[in-house]
């Protein structure tokens, strides 16, 4: 059955209609679910039982419960979210000075393999309806209590990989009638898939898009990442420029730190030329530890120097403020959980 709170303000119109009712009873219900959040179809109290009780017989109700919260000494907060069907997401709150942020899982699990990450050491489970990855939203801002201003689909999951569903989650979370999120507010990750990021130029949306690109060079590339196999880097700026072009929205490029195999000078210089004349930004991030990896992150005066070598050749470059690694909850920390 179809979940409720993946439907547009449309679609619930004409199910309404569907059900013998008459269609602002749809919109009413859209503001139910994406404005006021509701957990359970009996809190939509305008709403004739009748209608109700149809709707529960034709649809389902995506909720998520937080299983387990962990609270970082930085502020930052992890959710480990069962999902109805038994299965286990984790997302991230992080307070910053210009508000909360909320980095969203697409997938459960992933089926990218990059070397560093570990969102991919259990496979890929399933792809999240909209209504999961708006759920993960919602729930933390009912339990912190705090109006999220940021999203970053930085979580479990390669969102392209699950394209469909993550335009219709930016559509819904930044409804006017509903959660009213800027556009501009959403970051989306990649790892690299060009002909989504194609189909995802021509939904012209305002959006920033950030490609992992770890490497300045495709066989650097292709041991940290599979996905180097199958589209170069050339390909994939390619892409990147389109998106460029039919957007207008500055492209983020992610460069993960990894000491002694990808932060040298040569690498910042090869990196600098690769992207010299691009509209672009550069998020260099010191990778965060994983149990099962060997990857060890970058000295910090290797970072700054990294840093400095891009700017010196015109490359706008920031160093990602690591948050939520004593809980397992920063870049390329979260995971499938299997849990019994």
């Amino acid at each position: 059955m179809t979940d409720l709170r993946s439907m547009t303000e449309a679609e619930l119109k004409d199910a309404a209609k569907d059900l013998g009712q008459p269609a602002y009873r749809g919109a009413q219900l859209f503001e139910w679910l994406q404005k006021k959040k509701i957990r359970d179809l009996d809190e939509a109290r305008n709403l004739p039982q009748v209608f109700r009780n149809a709707l529960r017989q034709n649809f389902t109700l995506s909720t998520l419960t937080v299983h387990t919260l962990q609270i970082s000494k930085d502020g930052t907060r992890k959710y480990l979210f069962l999902l109805p069907d038994g299965q286990a997401i984790e997302s991230v709150f992080m307070p910053y000075d210009y508000g909360s942020t909320v980095c969203v899982s697409s997938q459960v699990g992933c089926r990218m393999g990059c070397r560093f990450c570990a969102s991919t050491l259990n496979g890929l489970s399933r792809n999240l309806l909209p209504g999961e990855m708006l759920e993960q939203i919602f729930r933390i801002e009912e339990e912190t209590a705090q109006k999220v201003d940021h999203v970053v689909v930085m979580g479990m999951g390669e969102p392209l990989d699950n394209l469909e569903n993550l335009i219709r989650f930016i559509r819904l979370v930044s409804d006017p009638r509903g959660k009213n999120l800027s556009q501009r507010n959403i970051t989306v990750s990649t790892c690299g898939l060009v002909p989504q990021i194609a189909r995802l130029a021509e939904e012209k949306l305002g959006i920033t898009l950030a490609l992992s690109l770890h490497a300045p060079d495709d066989e650097l590339r292709k041991t940290m990442m599979p996905v180097a196999n199958r589209y170069t880097i050339a390909e994939t700026l390619a892409a990147c420029d389109d998106y460029f072009r039919k957007t207008g929205r500055r492209m983020s490029y992610e460069y993960s730190l990894v000491r002694g195999s990808n932060d040298g000078e040569e690498h910042a210089q090869a990196l600098a030329k690769l992207l010299k004349g691009k509209n672009c930004h550069v998020n260099l991030i010191p990778v965060n530890p994983v149990t099962e990896r060997g990857f060890e992150a970058s000295q910090e005066a290797a970072v700054l120097h990294f840093q400095k070598t891009l700017e010196k050749y015109g490359i706008n470059a920031t160093i990602r403020k690591r948050m939520g690694a004593d809980i397992d909850g920063a870049c390329g920390q979260l995971r499938r959980r299997l849990l019994q």
